[in-house]
Protein backbone atom coordinates (compact mmCIF):
# COMPACT_ATOMS: atom_id res chain seq x y z
CA UNK A 1 0.00 0.00 0.00
CA UNK A 2 2.59 2.46 1.06
CA UNK A 3 4.40 1.79 -2.73
CA UNK A 4 1.48 2.36 -4.39
CA UNK A 5 0.48 5.90 -2.56
CA UNK A 6 4.14 6.57 -3.54
CA UNK A 7 3.54 5.67 -7.13
CA UNK A 8 0.08 7.54 -6.98
CA UNK A 9 1.71 11.01 -5.13
CA UNK A 10 3.90 10.99 -7.87
CA UNK A 11 1.61 10.57 -10.73
CA UNK A 12 -0.64 13.86 -9.46
CA UNK A 13 2.34 15.65 -8.75
CA UNK A 14 3.53 15.22 -12.35
CA UNK A 15 -0.09 15.55 -13.65
CA UNK A 16 -0.04 18.68 -11.80
CA UNK A 17 3.45 19.66 -13.31
CA UNK A 18 2.17 18.87 -16.81
CA UNK A 19 -0.97 20.62 -16.67
CA UNK A 20 0.70 24.39 -14.97
CA UNK A 21 3.07 23.69 -18.37
CA UNK A 22 0.29 23.52 -20.73
CA UNK A 23 -1.57 26.74 -19.16
CA UNK A 24 1.70 28.27 -18.71
CA UNK A 25 2.84 27.97 -22.37
CA UNK A 26 -1.23 28.43 -24.03
CA UNK A 27 -0.12 32.36 -24.27
CA UNK A 28 3.82 31.22 -26.16
CA UNK A 29 2.11 28.88 -28.99
CA UNK A 30 2.56 29.64 -32.41
CA UNK A 31 -1.48 30.04 -32.90
CA UNK A 32 -1.26 32.77 -29.28
CA UNK A 33 2.18 34.51 -30.95
CA UNK A 34 1.01 34.95 -34.24
CA UNK A 35 -2.68 36.74 -32.97
CA UNK A 36 -1.71 38.60 -30.20
CA UNK A 37 -0.07 41.44 -31.71
CA UNK A 38 -3.74 42.14 -34.02
CA UNK A 39 -5.80 41.23 -30.81
CA UNK A 40 -6.40 45.19 -30.89
CA UNK A 41 -6.89 45.65 -34.51
CA UNK A 42 -9.50 42.57 -34.31
CA UNK A 43 -11.44 43.69 -31.57
CA UNK A 44 -11.65 47.23 -33.38
CA UNK A 45 -13.37 45.02 -36.19
CA UNK A 46 -15.51 43.40 -34.34
CA UNK A 47 -16.34 46.11 -31.94
CA UNK A 48 -16.02 43.90 -29.57
CA UNK A 49 -13.68 43.00 -26.29
CA UNK A 50 -12.51 39.37 -26.11
CA UNK A 51 -12.71 37.78 -22.76
CA UNK A 52 -11.61 34.10 -23.69
CA UNK A 53 -8.36 34.92 -26.78
CA UNK A 54 -8.32 31.33 -26.60
CA UNK A 55 -11.87 30.97 -28.41
CA UNK A 56 -10.83 33.72 -31.30
CA UNK A 57 -8.14 31.89 -31.73
CA UNK A 58 -9.22 28.59 -32.08
CA UNK A 59 -12.14 30.70 -34.62
CA UNK A 60 -9.39 31.29 -36.79
CA UNK A 61 -7.67 28.33 -37.19
CA UNK A 62 -8.15 26.72 -40.50
CA UNK A 63 -7.31 22.82 -40.50
CA UNK A 64 -4.49 23.64 -43.29
CA UNK A 65 -2.21 25.39 -40.35
CA UNK A 66 -2.32 22.48 -37.85
CA UNK A 67 0.65 20.36 -39.08
CA UNK A 68 2.94 23.23 -39.57
CA UNK A 69 1.98 25.65 -36.59
CA UNK A 70 -0.03 23.24 -33.51
CA UNK A 71 -0.06 19.56 -34.59
CA UNK A 72 -2.06 18.85 -31.51
CA UNK A 73 -5.00 21.73 -31.81
CA UNK A 74 -8.18 20.98 -33.34
CA UNK A 75 -9.05 23.01 -36.22
CA UNK A 76 -12.01 25.99 -36.13
CA UNK A 77 -14.49 23.26 -38.24
CA UNK A 78 -16.83 22.36 -34.96
CA UNK A 79 -17.09 26.56 -34.25
CA UNK A 80 -17.99 26.40 -37.64
CA UNK A 81 -20.63 24.18 -37.23
CA UNK A 82 -22.06 26.15 -34.12
CA UNK A 83 -22.08 29.20 -35.74
CA UNK A 84 -23.50 28.17 -39.25
CA UNK A 85 -26.75 27.08 -36.42
CA UNK A 86 -26.48 30.64 -34.83
CA UNK A 87 -26.35 32.60 -37.71
CA UNK A 88 -29.27 30.70 -39.59
CA UNK A 89 -30.96 31.51 -36.55
CA UNK A 90 -29.94 35.72 -36.18
CA UNK A 91 -30.74 35.87 -39.92
CA UNK A 92 -34.21 33.89 -39.67
CA UNK A 93 -35.53 35.75 -36.99
CA UNK A 94 -34.54 38.93 -38.47
CA UNK A 95 -36.47 38.02 -42.02
CA UNK A 96 -39.32 36.73 -39.77
CA UNK A 97 -40.09 40.15 -37.95
CA UNK A 98 -39.10 42.21 -41.06
CA UNK A 99 -41.13 40.53 -43.94
CA UNK A 100 -44.17 39.96 -41.83
CA UNK A 101 -46.24 39.12 -45.38
CA UNK A 102 -43.74 36.27 -46.44
CA UNK A 103 -44.47 33.01 -46.75
CA UNK A 104 -42.05 30.17 -45.89
CA UNK A 105 -40.82 29.33 -48.86
CA UNK A 106 -39.95 33.32 -49.97
CA UNK A 107 -38.37 33.54 -46.51
CA UNK A 108 -36.08 30.46 -46.68
CA UNK A 109 -35.25 31.71 -50.13
CA UNK A 110 -34.16 34.79 -48.70
CA UNK A 111 -32.63 33.60 -45.88
CA UNK A 112 -30.24 31.49 -48.36
CA UNK A 113 -28.94 34.84 -50.26
CA UNK A 114 -27.61 36.44 -46.86
CA UNK A 115 -26.11 33.37 -45.69
CA UNK A 116 -24.32 31.24 -49.09
CA UNK A 117 -20.82 31.12 -49.71
CA UNK A 118 -20.93 34.05 -51.56
CA UNK A 119 -22.69 36.49 -49.18
CA UNK A 120 -20.38 34.97 -46.48
CA UNK A 121 -17.17 35.39 -47.83
CA UNK A 122 -18.35 38.80 -48.98
CA UNK A 123 -19.24 39.98 -45.49
CA UNK A 124 -15.63 38.67 -44.35
CA UNK A 125 -14.01 40.65 -46.98
CA UNK A 126 -15.65 43.76 -45.67
CA UNK A 127 -14.18 42.87 -42.31
CA UNK A 128 -10.50 42.17 -43.76
CA UNK A 129 -11.09 38.83 -41.98
CA UNK A 130 -8.61 37.07 -44.73
CA UNK A 131 -5.83 38.72 -42.91
CA UNK A 132 -6.42 37.04 -39.79
CA UNK A 133 -7.32 33.60 -40.71
CA UNK A 134 -4.43 31.36 -39.35
CA UNK A 135 -2.91 28.97 -42.05
CA UNK A 136 -0.15 26.68 -43.81
CA UNK A 137 1.64 28.89 -46.15
CA UNK A 138 0.48 27.40 -49.54
CA UNK A 139 -3.33 27.54 -48.72
CA UNK A 140 -2.64 31.27 -47.80
CA UNK A 141 -1.79 32.08 -51.12
CA UNK A 142 -4.86 30.45 -52.05
CA UNK A 143 -7.11 32.34 -54.51
CA UNK A 144 -10.49 31.51 -56.19
CA UNK A 145 -12.53 29.88 -54.95
CA UNK A 146 -10.56 27.79 -52.17
CA UNK A 147 -10.00 31.58 -49.92
CA UNK A 148 -13.49 31.92 -50.29
CA UNK A 149 -14.37 28.66 -48.47
CA UNK A 150 -11.73 29.14 -46.07
CA UNK A 151 -13.19 33.03 -45.57
CA UNK A 152 -16.68 32.18 -45.36
CA UNK A 153 -15.77 29.05 -42.86
CA UNK A 154 -14.00 31.29 -40.51
CA UNK A 155 -16.59 34.16 -39.88
CA UNK A 156 -19.26 31.53 -39.01
CA UNK A 157 -16.65 30.27 -36.42
CA UNK A 158 -16.05 33.44 -35.19
CA UNK A 159 -19.55 34.06 -34.89
CA UNK A 160 -19.95 30.86 -32.22
CA UNK A 161 -16.70 32.31 -30.46
CA UNK A 162 -18.36 35.26 -30.12
CA UNK A 163 -21.89 33.77 -28.51
CA UNK A 164 -19.57 31.49 -26.64
CA UNK A 165 -17.58 34.50 -25.13
CA UNK A 166 -20.40 37.03 -25.01
CA UNK A 167 -23.68 35.39 -25.33
CA UNK A 168 -26.41 35.58 -27.89
CA UNK A 169 -26.48 39.49 -27.52
CA UNK A 170 -23.10 39.44 -29.13
CA UNK A 171 -23.24 37.17 -31.76
CA UNK A 172 -26.50 39.32 -32.74
CA UNK A 173 -24.59 42.93 -32.57
CA UNK A 174 -22.12 41.59 -34.72
CA UNK A 175 -24.48 40.01 -37.31
CA UNK A 176 -26.67 42.92 -37.59
CA UNK A 177 -23.61 45.47 -37.78
CA UNK A 178 -22.05 43.20 -41.02
CA UNK A 179 -25.21 41.80 -42.77
CA UNK A 180 -28.94 43.67 -41.92
CA UNK A 181 -26.46 47.53 -42.73
CA UNK A 182 -25.54 45.49 -46.14
CA UNK A 183 -29.26 44.85 -46.69
CA UNK A 184 -30.20 48.36 -45.99
CA UNK A 185 -27.25 49.69 -48.00
CA UNK A 186 -28.47 47.31 -50.72
CA UNK A 187 -24.97 45.15 -51.42
CA UNK A 188 -26.68 41.66 -50.36
CA UNK A 189 -29.72 40.62 -51.70
CA UNK A 190 -33.02 39.80 -50.40
CA UNK A 191 -34.68 39.27 -53.63
CA UNK A 192 -33.93 38.64 -57.45
CA UNK A 193 -34.03 42.33 -58.30
CA UNK A 194 -31.27 43.25 -56.29
CA UNK A 195 -28.92 44.51 -59.30
CA UNK A 196 -26.04 45.88 -57.09
CA UNK A 197 -25.97 42.84 -55.84
CA UNK A 198 -26.00 40.35 -59.03
CA UNK A 199 -23.26 43.55 -60.05
CA UNK A 200 -21.03 42.33 -57.22
CA UNK A 201 -21.44 38.59 -57.84
CA UNK A 202 -20.70 39.02 -61.60
CA UNK A 203 -17.65 41.36 -61.12
CA UNK A 204 -16.07 39.17 -58.40
CA UNK A 205 -16.82 36.14 -60.57
CA UNK A 206 -14.69 37.70 -63.30
CA UNK A 207 -11.99 38.97 -61.04
CA UNK A 208 -13.10 43.02 -61.39
CA UNK A 209 -13.50 43.42 -58.01
CA UNK A 210 -15.80 45.41 -55.79
CA UNK A 211 -17.95 47.69 -57.96
CA UNK A 212 -17.62 51.34 -56.90
CA UNK A 213 -19.91 53.77 -57.14
CA UNK A 214 -19.74 57.77 -57.15
CA UNK A 215 -22.15 59.99 -56.88
CA UNK A 216 -21.67 62.77 -59.88
CA UNK A 217 -24.42 65.02 -59.04
CA UNK A 218 -27.03 66.13 -56.66
CA UNK A 219 -30.12 68.29 -58.07
CA UNK A 220 -33.38 69.74 -56.69
CA UNK A 221 -34.40 71.30 -53.68
CA UNK A 222 -33.48 69.83 -50.22
CA UNK A 223 -37.25 68.25 -50.11
CA UNK A 224 -36.91 66.83 -53.76
CA UNK A 225 -33.60 65.53 -54.50
CA UNK A 226 -32.18 63.74 -57.32
CA UNK A 227 -28.92 62.16 -57.25
CA UNK A 228 -27.32 60.81 -60.21
CA UNK A 229 -24.25 58.15 -59.56
CA UNK A 230 -21.69 55.84 -62.20
CA UNK A 231 -21.03 52.84 -60.92
CA UNK A 232 -16.95 51.72 -61.56
CA UNK A 233 -15.68 48.21 -62.63
CA UNK A 234 -11.69 48.12 -62.41
CA UNK A 235 -11.73 51.63 -62.75
CA UNK A 236 -13.90 51.74 -65.77
CA UNK A 237 -17.30 53.73 -65.53
CA UNK A 238 -20.41 50.84 -67.03
CA UNK A 239 -23.59 52.27 -66.10
CA UNK A 240 -24.86 55.44 -64.83
CA UNK A 241 -28.63 55.79 -62.94
CA UNK A 242 -30.82 58.30 -61.47
CA UNK A 243 -32.57 58.11 -57.95
CA UNK A 244 -34.19 60.06 -55.17
CA UNK A 245 -31.85 58.54 -52.93
CA UNK A 246 -28.41 57.63 -53.21
CA UNK A 247 -29.94 53.39 -52.72
CA UNK A 248 -32.21 54.29 -55.56
CA UNK A 249 -29.62 55.95 -57.76
CA UNK A 250 -27.11 52.84 -56.94
CA UNK A 251 -29.30 50.40 -58.20
CA UNK A 252 -30.38 51.96 -61.13
CA UNK A 253 -26.61 52.45 -61.80
CA UNK A 254 -25.87 48.63 -61.26
CA UNK A 255 -28.91 47.61 -63.04
CA UNK A 256 -27.54 49.37 -66.94
CA UNK A 257 -24.18 47.90 -66.29
CA UNK A 258 -25.50 44.52 -66.12
CA UNK A 259 -27.61 45.75 -69.44
CA UNK A 260 -24.42 46.97 -70.58
CA UNK A 261 -22.36 43.69 -69.41
CA UNK A 262 -24.72 41.27 -71.15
Amino acid sequence: MALLRILLSRFFRAAGLRARRGSAAAGDDPGHLRFNPKKREFEGILHYRIRNTDLFVHALMHRSSLQQHHPTAASNERLEYLGDSILNLIVGEYLYHHFPDAEEGELTKMRSRLVNRKALAAYATSIRLGEFVQTSPSASGTLGKGRETITSDCLEAVVAALYLDGGFAAARKFLERLIFEAIDLGDVATADDNYKSRLLEYSQGRGFGVPRYAIIREEGPDHDRTFTVNVMLAGIRKGTGKGKNKKEAEQAAAEQALEHLS
